[in-house]
């Protein structure tokens, strides 16, 4: 226990003092010190809020934090390896992300809103509407120029981010109408978005409704789809998923499914006119089955381990792929984000806290209990970062774009830990349906 003390007590140190010297390095005129400290500093930092329970709901932000200290400092090391360009990896990781989100869920999820369908519409509307609206004010206000506005209006048009679940839980919030307000706004997602970007941001920048509507459906809509399947294996009641023989036929043939349809398959799933609807999240999600499929073979029937080896693996992946995916972006527009930085930063704290304000209040308005308000003002303020990062990248094929997903998302967590710990300390009152999954 000394030693566990002292080694959490260094990190500390080593946190605060590489934090002091920065400051010392840029008063010197040292500023090119200045990258390496802020890596060393926010390193421990990120290690030190892992060792304190109280404090663990930083450590994805203070990695984050970490590498883009690292992608501003150094960033030809998150351009390309060995000739292979990094910025290919931002959309096979988002699906990755996403079809661990829809390991999360069940058709339950979706069910669920004919029991409660107005918190559900409330936190809709609220959702795809306060969001893209003040977005698209705080561009007009800071005088963004028209691929970073759009970029502002990009965060406020997407559908709710997975971590507000987990913020949700935290709060005393109603669990099951987070998820199920996740899943539909996620669902609609092919279709608000565009049709929200077109009308509001195209003023800043050409948007093809179809090849963006396309490209959700590919990076988002399929691996969720893959991920509802894999969650059906991995947790599913029917004795056909507890027999190891049959669970490794569906591992091989999702793995032979996958590699087929890569090597095999066209290209384009379906042509509408000169947009094409890709087969990436095709190869993503049925590669993703077949592997989780094995895995479960191996863990869980295999070896007898803990059936829950999916719930843990999943967030540190999640993590991992956000911080690299804000890394690529952040070295390829670092001298951008030098100068407008100071006013994402602003605009994004903005936007998330009128996100809670309005949805909270609105909530409030309309007559839901104290724990579904909480629910929508969380719901409504936490935005699908990863996902407005891919469109950006992919759809937009812009760098400076992708800058305010990447600002919104470090400070989303920051903030919604803060609220979910004020609301978790005041025990709030529960409407039908609203207990823990």
């Amino acid at each position: 226990m000394p030693v566990e003390r002292s080694r959490i007590r260094s990190l500390w140190v080593a946190a605060a003092v590489g934090f002091a010297s920065v400051g010392a390095a840029f008063l010197v005129g040292r500023r090119d010190l200045c990258g390496p400290l802020l890596i060393l500093a926010f390193a421990s930092l990120a290690l030190y809020c892992r060792s304190r329970p109280v404090l663990r709901g930083f450590t994805f932000t203070a990695w984050v934090f970490t590498f883009v200290s690292a992608s501003m400092a150094y960033p030809w090391a998150f351009m390309t390896w060995f000739g292979f360009d990094l910025v290919v990896l931002i959309v096979p990781l988002i699906q990755i992300i996403m079809f661990g989100m829809g390991t999360t869920l069940s058709v339950a999820d979706f069910s669920r809103v004919a029991r409660m369908p107005w918190p559900v519409f409330i936190g809709f509307v609220l959702q795809f509407s306060i969001m893209p609206l003040t977005a698209l004010t705080l561009a007009k206000v800071f005088g963004f120029e028209p691929e970073v506005a759009a970029g502002v209006v990009l965060i406020g048009s997407v559908p709710g981010g997975v971590a507000s679940n987990v913020m949700t839980y935290l709060a005393g919030g109603n669990v099951p109408l987070s998820v199920t307000m996740t899943a539909c706004s996620t669902l609609a997602s092919p279709v608000m978005t565009p049709f929200l970007m077109r009308t509001l941001a195209g003023r800043f920048v050409d948007i093809e409704f179809v090849k963006m509507m396309f490209e959700i459906i590919n990076m988002i809509i399929v691996p969720i789809v893959a991920g509802l399947i894999a969650n059906r294996i991995l947790y599913g009641r029917q004795k056909s998923f507890q027999q190891g023989r049959i669970v490794l036929l569906i591992g091989l043939g999702g793995v032979a499914a996958g590699v087929c349809i890569a090597l095999l398959a066209p290209s384009a799933v379906l042509t509408w006119r000169n947009v094409v609807l890709k087969k990436d999240g095709f190869v993503v999600g049925t590669l993703l089955v077949g592997l989780v499929s094995l895995t479960k073979v191996v863990v869980s029937i295999g070896l007898k381990r803990a059936s829950n080896w999916m719930d843990r693996t999943l967030p540190v992946v999640s993590m991992a792929g956000i911080v690299l995916i804000i890394a690529i972006i952040t070295a390829r527009s670092a001298e951008k984000l030098m100068t407008v930085g100071i006013h994402l930063v602003g605009a994004a704290m903005l936007l998330n806290l009128v996100g809670y304000l309005l949805g909270y209040g609105c909530a409030r308005i309309m007559r839901l209990d104290e724990s579904s308000c909480r629910t929508v003002a969380i719901e409504v303020g936490m935005q699908n970062g990863g996902m407005a990062s891919g469109l950006a990248i992919d759809v937009l094929k812009s760098a400076p774009a992708a800058l305010a997903p990447a600002v919104f998302g470090p400070w989303m967590n920051i903030s919604g830990s803060i609220l979910a710990t004020w609301w978790h300390r005041k025990p709030a009152t529960r409407g039908p349906g609203s207990k823990t999954r």
